[in-house]
């Protein structure tokens, strides 16, 4: 009995979904909704005139599919930001700025960890070509080495690049 009574829920429940409007199905995160951005407005209201110019705020939460679990947030007032020199920035963007980069990225997060899994992928180059890319990625902080050929996205660094990578999108 108890297993019949669980097909019916679950065939309620499918049948219910596909009554959905497939929009309204898969709502992106925050839509209609500017929590984070009126959270900010009251940070900089009460910072008074340190935040007079406004600021920018990014937050994440995120389950890599290896079951490692980040929460991140920064944020930075915007004359901060006008004030800094964005040259400093260009090492850290030239080295997201290739396909092969972003792949090993990509599945470094996804939990192939070594040089040597890296190196079995289709159309990831020649070992030496990965660890050329993978020297990149470190040298600008995206990655770093964890021993015996292992690499690692650094904890802070995997919600800002998953927000550059959502910046990124058209």
């Amino acid at each position: 009995m108890e297993l019949e009574q669980r097909v019916a829920e679950l065939e309620r429940r499918l049948t219910a979904l596909e009554r959905q409007d497939p929009e309204s199905a898969s709502p992106r995160l925050g839509d209609g909704d500017f929590w984070a951005l009126e959270g900010l407005k009251q940070q900089l209201a009460d910072a008074g005139e340190t935040g007079a110019d406004g600021g920018v705020l990014y937050t994440g939460s995120v389950r890599l599919p290896t079951g490692e679990q980040y929460g991140w947030q920064y944020g930075a007032f915007t004359e901060a930001l006008f004030d800094g020199d964005w040259a400093d920035a260009a090492e850290s963007f030239a080295a997201l700025g290739h396909p092969v980069r972003l792949r090993l990225l990509r599945e470094i997060l996804g939990g192939l960890r070594t040089a040597a899994e890296l190196a079995a992928l289709d159309g990831a180059g020649t070992t030496g070509q990965i660890y050329h890319h993978l020297r990149q990625l470190t040298g600008a902080g995206w990655l770093h080495a964890a021993g015996r050929g292992r690499y690692e996205v650094p904890p802070a660094r995997v919600v800002p690049l998953l927000v550059v990578l959502t910046a990124a999108r058209p």
